[in-house]
C-alpha cells in the first residue's frame, strides 16, 4: 500500500494502444457489442464515463453502459440478476459480499487473463490481496481505496483559541481522552455560549457539539471509532484475512466504547439517533451542529466546496504512546460476472479501468482515490490546484499508517446481527457485557458456509 512515483501516460496514441492491447482475443473488435458495468457510487459512475468514451473510441462498435443504483438496493439487484441470468458483465464489488459471490461461483477468475496479458498487479498500491479468495484465485482488481480523516470547521477552531498546528498532532487515550478529549470539550458550546469546560455549561441544551457521531451502530467503525481504538494495537479480526471471530470483547475496544459514551453523557457528542440517517457528515459540519468529526476520504472534495465555510483536514489521532497512528482502510474491487456472454470484452474493460491512463482521468474529480499510485499523485495535484489538500491521506500511505480491512464471510448476516447490539449499547439498553455476546455471534456467523 505504498505511493510510488511514475511517469503519467498522456498521449492519445499511447492511450489508444493501451486500451486496445488489453486483450488480443476480445470479440469487441468487430460488430456491435454492449458491455454493462454497474456501480453503487454516483460519483464514480460519472467519473468513469470519461474512460468509457475513450474505450469506445479505441474499440469501434462497442458501447459501455454504466448503471448506478443506490447502495441499499444495489446488492439485491445484483443477486436478482444472478438468479435471472441478467447480471451486468462487470461490476463494482464490496469485500463484504465478495466471499458469498465467490462461493456461489458468480465471479469469473481473472488468473488466466492476468497471465496471458502479463497484467502487473504490483501497479496497485492497495487491495490486491483483498480480491484473492481462499481457493487461491484472483477474482477482482482494486478499483479505489479509502481512509478516514479528521474534518473541522476552521472558524470554530480559531474562535476556540486553537491553531491548525494544534489539530495536526492530537493524541488520544481511553482514560482521559488525551489532547483531543480536551479539545472536544472546549469546542462544545451550549445554547448560552458557554463551553464544555467552563462553569455553568448546560449539557442538556447544546448549540454545537465538539465532535460528531461517534456513537453509531457502525459494526466496522470505519469512519467512527476505529481510528481511535486502532492506535492501541487492536484489530477487527483474530486473523488479518478470513478471521474466525471479530475482537469485540477485547478490553481495548470496550474501554474505547466506554469513553465514547462519556462524551455523550457530558454533552460533548450527540446521542445515537440525534440526527437522522439522511443527515450527512457534510450537512452536520456545514450547519454548525458539530465543530469537528471523523469522515471518509471520499468526502474531502465535498467538504471543500461547502459555501461560506472553510473546512480543514487533519490526520486521525495518535495513540496513548503519542506516536502510533493506525487507520482502517478498504478497497472496493472490479469483478466480472461468471455468466457474462462477453468475458474477453469484460476483461478488456476491467483491465483498462485498472490502468494508469483511465484512473488518472477518472480521479481528476477528486471524488474517489484511485488505486494506482501515479494516478493518486495526479489526482492530488489536480485537487490541490482547486484548493483541496489531500496530503493528509497520501501521507498515511507513505508513512504506512493504513491497515487493510480483513476479508470475511457472511458480511451481510454479520451486519444484521451486530448492529442492533451496538445500537442498544449506545442507546443505554445494554452494558459492557454486550461485547462478549457480539464476539460469540461472530464465531458462528463467520464459519457458516
Amino acid at each position: 500500500m505504498r505511493v510510488r512515483k511514475a511517469v503519467a501516460l498522456g498521449a492519445a496514441l499511447t492511450l489508444t494502444a493501451l486500451v486496445s492491447a488489453c486483450s488480443s482475443n476480445s470479440s469487441s473488435s468487430s460488430g456491435s457489442s454492449t458491455l454493462n458495468w454497474w456501480t453503487w457510487d454516483d460519483k464514480q459512475a460519472a467519473a468513469y464515463k470519461v474512460c468509457a468514451t475513450d474505450f469506445e473510441k479505441a474499440n469501434p462498435g462497442v458501447t459501455v453502459k454504466i448503471s448506478q443504483y443506490g447502495v441499499t438496493d444495489y446488492f439485491t439487484k445484483l443477486t436478482a440478476g444472478f438468479v435471472a441470468g441478467k447480471a451486468p458483465d462487470a461490476f463494482q464489488n464490496s469485500v463484504q459480499f465478495f466471499p458469498q459471490y465467490a462461493d456461489q461461483h458468480q465471479l469469473l477468475s481473472l488468473d488466466d487473463y492476468i497471465k496471458k496479458d502479463k497484467f502487473d498487479l504490483s501497479r496497485f498500491s492497495v487491495g490486491v490481496d483483498s480480491w484473492k479468495y481462499t481457493d487461491g484465485h484472483q477474482y477482482g482488481l482494486p478499483l479505489d481505496w479509502a481512509a478516514t480523516g479528521l474534518y473541522y470547521n476552521t472558524d470554530m477552531l480559531t474562535k476556540a483559541g486553537y491553531t491548525t498546528k494544534d489539530v495536526q498532532s492530537l493524541n488520544w487515550n481511553p482514560d482521559n481522552g488525551g489532547t483531543i478529549g480536551k479539545m472536544i470539550a472546549h469546542l462544545t458550546v451550549d445554547s448560552k455560549g458557554r463551553r464544555g469546560d467552563q462553569p455553568g455549561f448546560d449539557k442538556a441544551n447544546i448549540k454545537t457539539y465538539g465532535f460528531g457521531q461517534l456513537a453509531a451502530k457502525d459494526f466496522l467503525g470505519q469512519t467512527t471509532w476505529s481510528s481511535f481504538v486502532s492506535t492501541t494495537g487492536w484489530r477487527l479480526g483474530n486473523k488479518a484475512n478470513w478471521p474466525t471471530q471479530l475482537n469485540y470483547d477485547d478490553p481495548r475496544l470496550v474501554k474505547t466504547m466506554d469513553w465514547i459514551r462519556t462524551l455523550v453523557a457530558k454533552g460533548y457528542a450527540p446521542k445515537i439517533g440525534t440526527f437522522t440517517n439522511t443527515v450527512s457528515d457534510v450537512d452536520l459540519l456545514s450547519s454548525g451542529k458539530v465543530a469537528m468529526e471523523t469522515g471518509g476520504s471520499w468526502t474531502a472534495s465535498t467538504f471543500a466546496k461547502i459555501p461560506d465555510i472553510k473546512v480543514g483536514i487533519a490526520p486521525t489521532v495518535l495513540g496513548p504512546d503519542n506516536k502510533t497512528r493506525a487507520v482502517f482502510s478498504n478497497s472496493n474491487g472490479n469483478t466480472i460476472w461468471a455468466g457474462t456472454k462477453n468475458p474477453d470484452l469484460a476483461w478488456k474493460w476491467v483491465s483498462y479501468m485498472g490502468s494508469e491512463a483511465c484512473q488518472t482521468k477518472a480521479s481528476a474529480t477528486g471524488t474517489f482515490f484511485p488505486s494506482i499510485p501515479a494516478s493518486m499523485d495526479a489526482s492530488a495535484k489536480a485537487l490541490k490546484a482547486q484548493g483541496v489538500d489531500l496530503s493528509v491521506f497520501t501521507d498515511m500511505l507513505k508513512n504506512k499508517e493504513l491497515y487493510p480491512s480483513p476479508d470475511f464471510r457472511n458480511g451481510a448476516a454479520l451486519q444484521d446481527a451486530i448492529e442492533p447490539l451496538i445500537e442498544g449499547y449506545f442507546g443505554g439498553q445494554k452494558n459492557d457485557s454486550v461485547f462478549a455476546d457480539m464476539q460469540s455471534k461472530t464465531k458462528s456467523i463467520l464459519t457458516q458456509k
